[in-house]
């Protein structure tokens, strides 16, 4: 049997544990740069706001109606999902974190068990420990555990948050009852084309023949259909390396100056190369990209990327830097006013185990210089020790309304007052 668990609201929910006065308001969090919305509270959603909602266009409909706004605040999010993860591995030995605020668990040899029970008691102890209110779907196959954590999010009185579907009376109900376009996999152009068909919900398309599925869906799709269909098919994925890793950003204002790009792309190039070290890992590529504000039709756009093949893996903030500055410099136009840049490392190779070049390769001693780089930022702050091209100045997204890093920054720390 699987369960699936995911965090309500999940970025909503961060604000209001250390918030309490938030509880029962509508709440929205924004995206970087304060841009668009990413997650929005129950009371949100009955206000008609939808996800992905730019701010500017909304900003009256906020200020009317009362809705509290939070600049995405990914240290406190980010912590609190760690802890969620942690809680649950205590009732599972086969944990899949599957995203920010959802995991998939494995109950391998719980046939003796109440699993209803038994995930209620954990729903319990992830509320009691974190605060934060989740729902879970229990069933055969993983594609079905999603089945039931809908039902379990859509009717939370009925269910206590948790639903257990456990047969195939409760299966085929289930299916019946979801729509096409909400099944696991199946976004809104397929959908589109199940509707002209005649499939309306997940009962009908597993009805379909395979051949037509795997044509249509390809093999991914088939095993979808019969994970729905009760037969395991799907099972929990292993934690793998990233084969691409990328750093990309709106910029808090709109850069002209080619200085003010270096820093910007240079600044993304240590971040990958950094990802990179923490996974063990080299590049043997980089792509990097520079683009206008397309938003801004009264203005000249230029938007354009360029892809260079390294002479040799590394994953040195020095090397990566020097690669991505060549990049620029080929890119940048002057008169141009640049809103976004990004750069991303592809072709990886085992940090461990280099393919030498007869002629040219990685520096060795970055090796020692890039492990006592990182070692010192983790322990004094990542900004701490930087390239003398990222400058003096520590660039920040625009995020106006940024609650606190309670559980990240000891200087965030809750204060309580007793009277």
């Amino acid at each position: 049997m699987y369960a699936l668990v995911d965090c309500n609201n999940f970025y909503a929910s961060c604000e209001r544990v250390f918030n309490p006065a938030l509880n029962g308001k509508p709440v929205v969090v924004l995206s970087n740069n304060d841009g668009c919305v990413i997650a929005r509270s129950n009371e949100s959603k009955a206000l008609g706001i939808p996800m992905g909602a730019n701010e500017f266009e909304f900003h009256q409909l906020f200020k009317e109606k009362n809705v509290i706004v939070h600049s995405s605040n990914f240290a406190l999010y980010g912590d609190m999902s760690f802890r969620v993860m942690t809680i649950l591995n205590r009732f599972s030995p086969d944990v899949e974190v599957y995203s920010i605020d959802e995991a998939f668990l494995k109950f391998v040899g719980f046939e003796n068990y109440d699993l209803n029970a038994y995930c209620l008691e954990m729903k319990r102890k992830v509320t009691k420990g974190t605060g934060i209110p989740i729902s879970i779907g229990i069933a055969k196959t993983k594609a079905l555990s999603k089945v039931a954590n809908k039902i379990a999010k859509k009717f939370p009185v009925e269910t206590k948050g948790v639903y257990l579907i456990d047969t195939d009376e409760k299966r085929i109900k289930a299916l019946k009852w979801l729509k096409v376009e909400d099944i696991w996999g199946i976004g809104r152009r397929y959908a589109e084309k199940l509707n002209l068909i005649g499939v309306f919900n997940a009962l009908q398309f597993i009805e379909l023949n395979d051949e037509y599925v795997k044509k249509v869906f390809s093999v991914v799709g088939l095993r979808l259909k019969h994970d729905l269909m009760g037969k395991p098919t799907l099972d929990l994925d292993e934690i793998k390396n990233k084969k691409s890793i990328a750093c990309t950003r709106s910029f808090d204002t709109m850069y002209s100056e080619y200085d003010q790009l270096r820093e910007r792309i240079v600044t993304f190039a240590v971040k990958c190369a950094e990802r990179l070290r923490d996974q063990g890992s080299c590049c043997n590529m980089l792509q990097a990209f520079i683009t206008t504000n397309y938003h801004r039709q009264d203005l000249e756009q230029h938007s354009t990327s360029r892809v260079m093949k390294l002479p040799y893996p590394t994953n040195s903030n020095i090397e990566l830097a020097k690669f991505a500055e060549l990049a620029l410099k080929d890119m940048y136009k002057p008169g141009f006013r640049y809103k976004k840049a990004g750069v991303i490392v592809l072709d990886f190779s085992d940090q461990d185990k280099p393919q030498k070049n007869m002629f040219l390769n990685s520096d060795p001693r970055h090796v020692a210089v890039m492990k006592a780089v990182d070692k010192i930022n983790a322990r004094d702050g990542s900004h701490t020790i930087r390239l003398a091209s990222q400058g003096k100045k520590v660039w920040k997204m625009k995020q106006g309304k940024l609650s606190p890093r309670y559980t990240t920054n000891i200087k965030d720390i809750l204060t309580v007052q007793l009277h």
